[in-house]
């Protein structure tokens, strides 16, 4: 039974192209707190496909290299238990993101993925 709960794990996979990027820009959102969550079906994809993006109206380039590294970080944590397979997510990082703490950051992240979920598999309510 152990190499079965191995498996249930997706796998992260990184989106690199702007055409991925743009891709997941017209699927569903969400923003909570320091993070805005992007995530469109992706049936080429076996696991989750993960990106990140920060732009210079949060700050120069250490801080918004500092916010890409939190929201790489919350994302490897959360992703494989909220995230949906066959899906691309984009996270996308706020002026508040490098400020805030990291588990109210943690917290954030994980709102935004749970009502995408509730969402992207028609569900409602609480």
């Amino acid at each position: 039974m152990n190499a079965a709960s191995n498996d249930m794990t997706p796998k992260l996979g990184m989106l690199k192209k702007r055409s991925e990027f743009l891709y997941v820009r017209d699927g569903l959102y969400s923003a909570k707190g320091g993070v805005v969550v992007q995530m469109r079906e992706n049936e080429a994809r076996d696991g989750i496909g993960m990106g990140f993006t920060a732009t210079k109206k949060i700050g120069n380039a250490v801080i918004r290299n500092r916010a890409k590294r939190r929201l790489r970080e919350a994302a490897r944590t959360l992703l494989p238990k909220h995230g949906l397979p066959g899906h691309d997510y984009v996270l996308i990082a706020r002026g508040s993101t490098t400020a805030r703490d990291w588990t109210d950051l943690l917290d954030d992240t994980r709102k935004a993925l749970i009502t995408l979920s509730k969402r992207a598999t028609g569900m409602t309510g609480h």
